[in-house]
């Protein structure tokens, strides 16, 4: 029997699991949260969230121990929490499995990838592939078909991974570059708070800037850590902005916009620690930043957001493309 495991069912680890189970070649997925979990309790009371309800060979543990039998396992936790989850996986025997990391951020405040952390944490000798790409689950559960990108540092798991999981609902590519990757799915993030504080001042036309000039601020992050800056041109990250930064499904624009217009968004946006992330990369190793500095000052310095915005046109002007003749 061909039973894979998922850790974390919120939002979006929920519909993994389902997607495995209906689209993937799964058997079994066997789902593990916090037992006290208001996500978790709901799934055990209800087989069913807001998005979806459980199909039947989906089937709910409380016990860790017994998530970690099988040898595949999707990880989707807040990225914030990840170590700790890490910290308590260490002790089981986990040789030779794999994961699958389907988080999109950054741990605040050291900067560091999801993969980097496994690694630091978990000295065993373990298969780690990452997830990135557009896709909601509103939109999956209504059939509307996607793409994404897997990527690793053995080839061997990329591929493995991308067979298992890909289907016509969700097309999935092979990446080749597992920095930027993950570099550039975090950062979609951060650009989604942006998109949003554009749309809660009704700057509209401001978005379209956004795109363009983002990526480059992105490539300059993936390059300082050995990625290629292309990559904020894939999937990962510029693939994402329609997800990202127009839909209203977007946790993290629907904060940008709540914020921008003082109000409470009320639920977790993972841009929002990324971004101070972001911040302390940026400041630690000289990174021309401008977008993602002017958001911290939005909003953990409190600054006026109208002037921010404004400050950003009265940087020294240059060339559109001026980037590309440094390189």
């Amino acid at each position: 029997m061909n039973n894979i495991s998922l850790i974390g069912c919120g939002r979006w680890g929920t519909f993994l699991g389902w997607y495995a189970a209906n689209y993937g070649k799964a058997d079994q997925v066997w789902m593990y949260d916090i037992p006290t979990s208001p996500n978790f309790l709901e799934l055990k009371n209800t087989r069913k969230n807001s998005y979806l309800s459980l199909s039947d060979n989906m089937i709910l543990f409380d016990n860790l121990t017994k998530i970690l039998e099988n040898d595949f396992i999707i990880i989707s936790v807040g990225c914030q929490y990840f170590r700790g989850l890490c910290k308590e996986l260490a002790p089981h025997n986990l040789k030779g499995k794999t994961f699958l990391l389907a988080m999109k951020g950054l741990e605040e405040p050291s900067g560091d990838r999801m993969l980097e952390i496994m690694r630091a944490e978990i000295s065993q000798d373990i298969h780690i592939a990452t997830l990135g790409g557009p896709g909601h689950v509103q939109d999956y559960m209504k059939g509307v078909p996607s793409a994404a990108v897997v990527d690793s540092d053995e080839e061997q798991t990329k591929d493995f991974v991308v067979k298992l999981m890909s289907s016509s609902l969700i097309r999935l590519y092979y990446g080749d570059d597992l920095i930027g990757n993950q570099i550039g799915a975090a950062m979609k993030n951060v650009i989604g708070l942006a998109a949003g504080i554009l749309d809660g001042l009704e700057w509209y036309g401001l978005k379209g800037a956004l795109m363009a000039r983002a990526p480059i601020e992105v490539g300059r992050l993936i390059k300082h850590f050995g990625g290629n800056p292309m990559t904020a041109y894939g999937l990962s990250h510029l693939g994402d902005y329609e997800a990202t930064l127009f839909s209203k499904n977007s946790h993290n624009r629907m904060f940008g916009e709540k914020f921008a217009r003082g109000e409470d968004f009320g639920k977790l946006a993972e841009g929002v620690p990324t971004l101070k992330a972001v911040k302390n990369l940026a400041d630690k190793y000289h990174i021309d930043m401008p977008i993602s500095q002017a958001l911290y000052q939005a909003i953990y310095e409190k600054g006026n957001i109208k002037e921010i915005i404004n400050g950003l046109f009265e940087r020294t002007l240059k060339r559109e493309f001026e980037h590309l003749k440094r390189n």
